[in-house]
This record gives C-alpha cells, sequence and structure tokens, in this order.
C-alpha cells in the first residue's frame, strides 16, 4: 500500500491515537498543533507547530498531507473549509458547522426524525426568564459553543433558583436552555461510514460522569436489543444526512420504556469509544483511519465485554496497580504533568469473553 500521509488537526490525545492507528496502515501522520511535543507529536512523523486557523500553518498543512481529519470539533469551520479547496478533509467540514453550535446540532438532529430535550435559544437576560418560565424554572444552561467536559454551563433545578444574572454569568454568549430529561442512563455509539456510503456500528456503551467528565464506559449497556437497535438506525441516519467519512461518536439518554433522546454529537473519535482498542479486533482510531483513507471499513463486533475507565488527574498514580492485573490494557498519553480534570491515560478491563 501507498505510504500516503494523513494530516491531523490537533495534537491531544485523541490525534495521538489516530497516528497510532495510522502507522500501522503504513501511513504517514503530520500534526498541526499550536502546543510544542505535543502527545501526538510525540508518535507522529512532523509536526506543525501553529495556529489552527494560521493560513501559512495550514497552507503547509495542504502540502504536506494527501487527507485532512481532525481530533476535536471545535477546530475552525472557515479553516476546515479553505483546507478543503486543496485537499479532502474528512469528516466534512459541515459536520463541524453542525456539532459546534448547540442550538443549530439539536435542529439538525430532530430535522433527522431524532428526538433531543426541548429547547429555548437564549440571547439575553429576558430570554432566559422567558425560558425558564416555560419549563418551570428547570433546565440547564450552556453556552451554544465551546462547552466540553461540563464547562460553560448552569444548572437550574427548581424554581428557587434565581435566574437572575444567569445570561451574563455564562459571558453574554448566545446560549441555550434545555429541558431536564427524565432518563434511567446515558449510553453512546460509535459509529463509522465509508466514502462508499458504508457504515459501521460499534455496540452501545453505558456512560458514567463525574463532575461533567466520562468515568466509565461500560459494554454491554444495560439496555434492550430494541434499544440498542434504534440508537444505531439514529446513528445511520445522521450519517447519511451529513454525507459523513469517518468516525462519529452520538450521546444518548435511555428513558425508562426504552426510548431514546439525543443529547449531543462529536465529528471525530470519541472518549466513550476507547474501549474498542481492547475489545475490537479493529478500533475506532483504525476504523476511522480507513474511512478517511477510502479503505474498506473493518468489522466493528465485539470479542469481550469490557470496562473502560478515564484516569483523570491523579488517577495517573493508581498505573502500577492497574499494570499488575490480568487483562488490562493500559494506554497512556504521554502528558507530563497531572492537573485536575485533565485526562492522562485510559484504562480497559476485560470481562469475560464472547
Amino acid at each position: 500500500m501507498t505510504a500516503k500521509t494523513i494530516g491531523i488537526i490537533g495534537g491531544g490525545q485523541l490525534g495521538r491515537m489516530l497516528a497510532m492507528a495510522a502507522a500501522r496502515l503504513n501511513f504517514r501522520t503530520v500534526i498541526l498543533e499550536p502546543q510544542a511535543d505535543c502527545p501526538a507529536a510525540q508518535v507522529a512523523n512532523r509536526q506543525i507547530v501553529g495556529a489552527y486557523d494560521d493560513p501559512a500553518a495550514l497552507a503547509e498543512l495542504g502540502r504536506s498531507a494527501d487527507i485532512v481529519t481532525y481530533e476535536f470539533e471545535n477546530v475552525p469551520v472557515l479553516a476546515a473549509e479553505r483546507l478543503a479547496e486543496d485537499v479532502p478533509v474528512f469528516p466534512p467540514p459541515k459536520a463541524l458547522a453542525m456539532a459546534q453550535d448547540r442550538l443549530t446540532e439539536k435542529r439538525f438532529i430532530n430535522g433527522c426524525g431524532i428526538p433531543t430535550a426541548r429547547f429555548h435559544a437564549v440571547g439575553s437576560q429576558a430570554d432566559l426568564e422567558a425560558a425558564l418560565a416555560d419549563f418551570s424554572g428547570k433546565g440547564v444552561l450552556k453556552t451554544r459553543r465551546l462547552g466540553y467536559d461540563g464547562k460553560g454551563q448552569r444548572v437550574y433545578r427548581s424554581s428557587a433558583d434565581s435566574p437572575a444574572g444567569g445570561y451574563a454569568a455564562l459571558g453574554g454568549v448566545p446560549l441555550i436552555l434545555e429541558s431536564f430529561v427524565a432518563f434511567e442512563r446515558e449510553i453512546s455509539v460509535i459509529a463509522a461510514r465509508g466514502a462508499d456510503g458504508a457504515v459501521a456500528c460499534y455496540d452501545p456503551a453505558e456512560n458514567v460522569h463525574r463532575d461533567g467528565i466520562l468515568h466509565t464506559s461500560t459494554v454491554p449497556a444495560t439496555i434492550s436489543d430494541a434499544t440498542a437497535a434504534a440508537a444505531r438506525d439514529a446513528a445511520a441516519k445522521i450519517l447519511a444526512a451529513l454525507d459523513y467519512v469517518g468516525v462519529i461518536g452520538i450521546e444518548f439518554f435511555v428513558l425508562a420504556d426504552g426510548g431514546l433522546i439525543a443529547n449531543e454529537m462529536a465529528p471525530r473519535v470519541h472518549n466513550s469509544g476507547h474501549w474498542t482498542e481492547a475489545a475490537c479486533v479493529v478500533s475506532q482510531f483504525e476504523q476511522h483511519i480507513r474511512a478517511v483513507a477510502g479503505l474498506a471499513l473493518g468489522n466493528a463486533a465485539r470479542h469481550s465485554d469490557c470496562v473502560m475507565q478515564n484516569l483523570i488527574g491523579d488517577d495517573i498514580l493508581s498505573v502500577p496497580d492497574w499494570l499488575k492485573r490480568d487483562g488490562v490494557l493500559v494506554h497512556l498519553y504521554g502528558k507530563t504533568e497531572a492537573r485536575p480534570g485533565r485526562k492522562m491515560g485510559h484504562v480497559t478491563e476485560l470481562k469475560s469473553r464472547h
């Protein structure tokens, strides 16, 4: 196979794992990332040190790569569109545009026939007060853009929580108020679509968050076959509507009757899919490389049940103990400084074999 070069915008742990998967398939990788010696650059062939929207850095990436992808959804859309004039960019930039704005994302998902929580656009304090009144004083106020891992949010748990100053407290930027959803558990589906329209979906994972950050993903999820099938079907609809190429992560709330409410989508490989590295022959990272490079998608079946756990901050100190356990894959991200809330690595423990 010709050793083509794949450009990756973003140099964090997801870019690192993509570069590792690319190397196994004989691809070279070049990373665009402003932080020198980022986690991805430690395993890639080359790094371009520059901002994600720097015209010179983007031009250099376009000259250096045969295909470009990205590891996070806050890549500037205009930069991705400019780059796509010179080199194929997957997933398509329009997927970035949909995922970067929570209001646009909700409307898009609803347009695919998939339910979400109720929501209101909030552009002022008056909008916030009217929206809260419609939701009986309850809801989750979020920035429409640039929020992740629980950041950029404010929760109103009852009418006793005063809305006063709520709009200004989140920066006076465009916001969205989402209604509470009475759900039993959270799941996510990692799915891939090739350039030929072929789709492969991994089994849904059941996710537990702590302080707004993913703590564990367990497979299989405690859901019915019908619910799992509905999640895969929803993912396929979203992929088709975007004419998507690559891997996507879609999070859902599972209701008491087994119904699904879509929460959000991420047009990239996803933290809740790290378990595929240990429990599937073809991981989400290899699947993404296959898709963007125009190769056949791999089988997404899992050979084992498992639990993936993030190592956050000082959790890194537990690594020696994890290494003593059988059936555990330990993956560290090359970060030297452990800070509260910082993802330092993950472990996946196999529970049983099929």
